[in-house]
């Protein structure tokens, strides 16, 4: 056998135990599976040692492999043997890790029930305000839920800071008397 013979007589070859058709494989098809396993392990050293498994299992199991196409099955193969690799790294990493004494547990705090309670804090106040004028409702939401300074709001609508502090005012006193305990929890989240 030669460098021209086909893959299919070479593998032949390798079936009835010919070193030689062994070799002319490993010659012909060593670097693109190596090329292949580095690109996706980034590892030379790991590359290297899936390119001589490959080669070692198909030495193996020459007997008893019944390979059509040499070139699609040691493609597979090799895939495999990536594969194989990588789900052994990641099996490696979680046993590393679980070597590591024990830390504290981090506290863990749940936002969810604050913030429904902020977002129904937020619908009833929009309930309450919607008898108030529009400018009115606008300037204490700006205020009062977006955190805004009197000044701030002043320049954002083009009104006097003086104005803001009028209809802030209206508002409160609306608010005072449609829900007292609403005024309650509204000094509250304003302290927040």
């Amino acid at each position: 056998m030669n460098s021209y013979s086909t893959d299919h007589e070479l593998w032949s070859g390798v079936v009835a135990d010919d070193s030689h058709a062994f070799a002319l494989l490993y010659e012909r098809y060593w670097k693109k599976l190596y090329q292949t396993a580095r690109y996706y392990l980034k590892d030379d050293a790991a590359a290297e040692e899936i390119t001589h498994d490959v080669f070692v299992s198909l030495w193996e199991k020459r007997a008893s492999s019944n390979i059509q196409n040499f070139r699609h099955y040691i493609q597979a193969t090799a895939r495999y043997h990536v594969y194989k690799y990588l789900k052994a790294a990641k099996v490696n990493c979680v046993e590393y890790l679980e070597q590591f004494p024990e830390t504290p547990a981090l506290q863990v705090y749940n936002i969810a029930p604050d913030k429904l309670g902020y977002e129904q804090l937020e619908s009833q106040l929009a309930g309450l305000l919607k008898d108030l004028p529009r400018r009115c409702q606008e300037i204490f939401w700006l205020s009062r839920v977006n955190h805004l300074s009197n000044q701030e709001i002043a320049d954002k609508l083009h009104i006097s800071k003086r104005t803001v502090e009028n209809q802030i005012t209206t508002a409160l006193k609306a608010l005072r008397v449609a829900y007292p305990p609403f005024m309650l929890a509204l000094m509250i989240s304003r302290l927040l």
